[in-house]
């Protein structure tokens, strides 16, 4: 399934770490009679997803939240305590965001946004992307061949198209 504009997001399991460790989130409960906002990047730790991409996303959280979204959250193609750690370093935890861990890919590859970039290492990653979903159904949604860069899937781009 390519995800665009009116598309029903699929179910699936994605990992947080929890307060007793490792916990299973069905994304489709999480989706539920919700708005939210969900952006998708190559990796915890990268580059631009570290230094752009969730910064972007924590410097617009109090106007998202003026605007009704009830949560935003980051996933990306790495294990939970990988992104529990990444959470509080970069302060997207503190800031209210919820990061998730899809650890096989399958919620990517369900939505058709999978990026393989061999020469460095990345292998059945996220492609970068942002949207908006109401009651699991994608209004707004912002993909683009972005590298190095975060601009159509930042958070101020979001933010701006809902």
């Amino acid at each position: 399934m390519t995800i665009s504009v009116g598309s029903t997001l699929p179910g699936g399991k994605l990992m947080q770490m929890g307060a007793n460790g490792p916990e299973a989130v069905d994304i489709a409960t999480k989706l539920k009679g919700r708005k939210v906002v969900i952006f998708g990047l190559p990796g915890a730790y990268t580059g631009t997803c570290t230094t752009a991409h969730v910064p972007s996303f924590i410097r617009t959280k109090a106007k998202f939240d003026a605007k009704g979204v009830d949560e935003i959250i980051c996933i990306s193609v790495n294990d939970p305590f990988v992104m529990g750690a990444w959470g509080q370093s970069t302060g997207a935890t503190a800031a209210g965001i919820t990061m998730l861990g899809d650890s096989d890919s399958s919620f990517t590859k369900a939505i058709d946004m999978t990026l393989n970039v061999p020469h460095i290492g990345l292998l059945d990653r996220s492609k970068r992307y942002a949207l908006y979903a109401v009651d699991g159904v994608v209004k707004v949604f912002h993909h683009g061949d972005e590298s190095g860069q975060c601009e159509i899937s930042g958070g101020e781009a979001m933010l701006d198209a809902i």
